[in-house]
């Protein structure tokens, strides 16, 4: 059963030492409800990486699945390697 429309988003790999996992950061800005000041908002999700190609500090976009396991719900989509230390 695949989602129809998954949510795609992009953020950076925070970690990679577990074998087929990322934990990506994923910030969003919001607007503050009574004084309107722009703040960040991150959350961080567990992604699987199933060539461990990902490294700490890489752009990644991850897509939403079907859970691999209790926490991990997303596949690594693409990695921009550019950010990464080699």
């Amino acid at each position: 059963m695949d989602i129809t429309n998954p949510r795609i988003l992009t953020g950076i790999v925070t970690s990679n030492k577990a074998d087929k996992t990322v934990t990506v950061k994923i910030e969003r800005k919001v607007k503050h409800p009574l004084y309107g000041k722009i703040m960040r908002r991150s959350t961080k999700v567990h992604a699987h990486d199933e060539n461990n190609v990902a490294n700490i500090g890489d752009f990644v976009s991850v897509k939403e699945c079907k859970p691999f396991s209790k926490t991990k719900t997303w596949i690594l989509e693409e990695s921009d390697s550019s950010g990464g230390d080699s």
